[in-house]
């Protein structure tokens, strides 16, 4: 049975910076790149945040520091149209359109589009009325977990299993949210006790410079990964200095792909694409100085060399205190008959 690959995450978020065009170029790098799903960020401004609301410190990189953090969503929002565009190419060219709504009424429309899963954002796991809603489409649920502690996540789940959705639904990514994560706050390792505590599927939300932690969690577990990517880093908004060019998306994924081919399973074998130097690597018992017949073997006439296409020295004990039947000269393989 062929087993299931990682799901991978293309985060294009808000780094269109409000522009369709720029949306559809990147669904388009995200599908050339490999990533199963491109991901949007859908919301209403005004439903949101409020007018007083501050930019967190990393929203100030690379952009006006002075904007009100509502001010700079209404710059980087796209349009419901905009996204119908946008589901439509997603459609056309074969990657799976999904985005996190972060209002009712934004939510209200993804629904409409029909998309094979809901992805919870961090910031919105304490928001119950919120989770109530999602749970009740019994689809596909993605739930970020950053900012939060394993009580307020035991929580959010008990509400998304009430509200009808089946565990089997679940999947539970850990993430930081932080731009970028240190990597000493990473914490790749709680995925484990994750799966363990919640019998659900794990995964990762990356934030860290780099790819080295996403193909990391998948060789530890991981069944999804989600990971930020721009089409210059250098473009102003608050994501671009923490996410992947389209060259680093690429190679993050191709990477993830071999890991999963490397993986292998929970059994020991000798595979085929190194059978052919078990004869170059192994060892034979051989002389080691000239042997007349019917001299006795014994550990000062006998050594163990390559090649391994003789007597193998596993059986070296049970060769001493046999006789020679043959004339051996230094090196010869030992053999009995």
């Amino acid at each position: 049975m062929k087993k299931k690959q990682t799901l991978i995450i293309a985060e294009a978020g808000i780094n269109h910076n409000g522009n369709l065009k720029r949306a559809l170029q990147m669904v388009k790098i995200a599908k050339e790149c490999g990533a199963d799903i491109i991901k949007f960020q859908t919301a209403i401004p005004e439903s949101l945040v409020t007018k007083t609301a501050p930019l967190a410190e990393y929203q100030k990189i690379n952009q006006n520091k002075n904007l009100s953090q509502l001010n700079m969503i209404k710059k980087y929002c796209l349009s419901f149209n905009d996204f119908k565009i946008i589901k439509k190419k997603c459609d056309k060219i074969g990657i799976e359109f999904l985005t996190s709504a972060f209002d009712n009424t934004s939510l209200k429309f993804i629904k409409s589009l029909k998309p094979i899963r809901y992805k919870i954002p961090s910031g919105e796991i304490t928001n119950i009325p919120f989770l109530k809603k999602i749970a009740k489409f019994n689809k596909k649920i993605i739930l970020s977990t950053g900012m939060s502690n394993n009580e307020e996540i035991e929580y959010a789940i008990k509400i998304i299993l009430s509200g009808g959705t089946k565990r089997n639904n679940i999947t539970l990514l850990q993430c930081t949210s932080s731009y970028p994560t240190p990597m000493g706050d990473v914490n790749l390792r709680v995925m484990d006790m994750m799966k363990k505590r919640y019998s659900l599927e794990v995964g990762l939300s990356d934030h860290t410079l780099g790819i080295e932690v996403p193909i990391a969690a998948v060789a530890m577990g991981a069944t999804t990964i989600e990971k930020h990517f721009t089409v210059n880093r250098n473009l102003s908004g608050p994501d671009h200095f923490a996410s992947l060019d389209p060259k680093n998306l690429k190679k993050m994924i191709e990477s993830i792909r071999n890991v999963e081919i490397a993986k292998g399973m929970q059994t020991k074998k000798i595979s085929k694409s190194e059978i052919k130097n078990i004869k170059i690597g192994r060892k034979s018992i051989v002389a080691s100085k000239k042997i007349m017949k019917g001299e006795i073997f014994t550990k000062n006439n006998l050594t163990i060399k390559r090649p391994g296409i003789g007597i193998s020295p596993k059986y070296y004990d049970k060769i001493l205190g046999k006789k020679a039947n043959f004339i051996f000269e230094k090196d010869d393989l030992i053999k009995l008959k």
